[in-house]
């Protein structure tokens, strides 16, 4: 039997302003919702004639309904296939919604909309694959928990646990509903700011070039002042000569 998933916030698609999307992934959670209700139907009957020893005795039971048990163990699960079945889809669907091209960037992961067990499959699978294609760093967007129970964030403690399993630095960005991942192990990287990480870094370095800039000035007014003493102190010996050549002219 499938262990229970942990349920997640209402609202699953990230940017919130597609209700058809947010329709189908809620019809898919719903069908996976109706079909455990089925499974763990079947179950607690079974448990219950299997307990019953008031109306018949424990010899009656396991001799004719014994059979009844059985079959309704095997729709019980039949019922967890297709509940796991359902989930899939919906994790599937909504995870190829919010990681559209253009939705994300290429060094970023949003797992909005899914289970807590969903999560941690998809995260670690994007952790391996990007490791194997040498990539340093991931930003995993989690969300923060403004619609779940509590407004506790669910997914951020199991990426966390997940980054400890595999050996991985992990911190919370500016943004609390985004944890940088260093891939490479180690302590974590500074984590760059959303937007204006290019900026910021261009704008290094014209605060660098600056500074240099800054510098040649210093040095070339310094060249500038030892000429000008060299020029005052030799100016008397040179006006001296031309006065006496002046004199010899004349």
């Amino acid at each position: 039997m499938s262990m229970p998933l942990t349920r997640l916030p209402e609202r699953a698609h990230r940017s919130g302003d597609d209700d058809d999307v947010e329709r189908e992934y809620d019809r898919l959670r719903d069908l996976a919702r109706a079909e455990a209700d089925k499974r763990n139907g079947c179950y607690e009957r079974t448990e219950r004639e299997a307990d019953d020893d008031g109306a018949q005795s424990k010899q009656a039971y396991n001799a004719g309904d014994g059979a009844a048990a059985k079959e309704l163990s095997n729709q019980g699960k039949m019922h967890d296939r297709k509940m796991d079945e359902l989930n899939k889809q919906a994790s599937d669907y909504i995870f190829r919604e919010n990681n559209a091209l253009g939705k994300v960037e290429g060094d970023q992961i949003d797992l909005h909309g899914q289970f807590v067990e969903e999560a941690e499959r998809i995260l670690e699978q994007r952790i391996r694959a990007d490791q194997a294609n040498g990539q340093t760093h991931l930003h995993v967007i989690v969300g923060r928990g403004n619609h779940s129970t509590g407004h506790q964030q669910k997914i951020k403690p199991r990426v966390e646990e997940l980054c400890r399993r595999l050996g991985l630095q992990c911190q919370t960005e500016e943004n609390a509903g985004r944890i940088y991942v260093n891939l490479q192990g180690g302590a974590p990287l500074p984590p760059p700011q959303q937007h204006h990480g290019g900026q910021q870094h261009h704008g290094g370095q014209q605060h660098h070039g600056g500074q240099q800039h800054h510098g040649g000035q210093q040095q070339h007014g310094g060249q500038q002042d030892e000429i000008a003493k060299l020029v005052e102190k030799a100016l008397p010996r040179i006006l001296r000569k031309l006065e006496k050549a002046c004199c010899v002219i004349m």
